[in-house]
């Protein structure tokens, strides 16, 4: 396939600091040279270059990545058609084994730095921690805090992207509603006086 993912170079950082894919089979996804992923990988090459998720876009699956994750001789094929979140996953308390718990904060710090908009309670429900756990690691007083690492909760299936558009949307709604409210304490304000 010819067609390079969005992004070549900020796709390449992501699928090298979130994925164990070989930096061959990055480089042939992103159409770029092994030696350049090397250099992403080794912080020389896309200093100051935001990673960028190819799963958000739909270029990528997560069932796309763990197939050639698991051969290294397999290449990551490109999701040219747009592919339909399905509805028909259910809600399932899962076992988060010891190694993944650190995920959980981690990416309750992505989601703050890279969805602002959400409330921490949303994000608390999201990621599967305390409330007061994501408050404070948004006020940068959690126990852990310097030696978090964001990380893209959806890229550690933690949740689904449905999920995540779902929390992003009822955000939005909350934000014009409180933006009403304000604008008619405002105008109720100016009629008062």
């Amino acid at each position: 396939m010819s067609n390079a993912p969005l992004m070549p170079m900020a796709t390449a950082v992501w699928l090298v600091e979130n994925t164990t894919l070989t930096f061959r089979q990055i480089a042939d996804f992103c159409k770029l040279h092994e030696v350049e992923v090397q250099g992403i990988a080794d912080g020389e090459v896309a200093k100051g270059i935001k990673a960028y998720n190819p799963i958000i876009s739909r270029q990528l699956s997560r069932e796309e990545i763990e197939l050639s994750s698991k051969d290294e001789n397999r290449p990551l094929q490109i999701n040219s058609a747009d592919i339909e979140i399905s509805n028909s996953e259910k809600k399932i308390k899962k076992y988060v084994p010891l190694s993944k718990r650190q995920d959980k904060p981690d990416s309750a710090l992505w989601l703050i730095r890279q969805h602002n908009i959400l409330k921490d309670s949303q994000i608390a429900k999201l990621v599967g921690i305390t409330k007061n756990s994501v408050t404070s690691i948004r006020n940068k007083s959690y126990w852990n805090y310097n030696n978090l690492n964001p990380k893209d909760p959806v890229a550690l299936n933690l949740f689904t992207q449905k999920d995540l558009v779902e929390a992003i949307e009822k955000a939005e709604r909350r934000v014009k509603r409180e933006k009403k409210q304000k604008e008619k304490e405002r105008l109720s304000n100016q009629i008062n006086s």
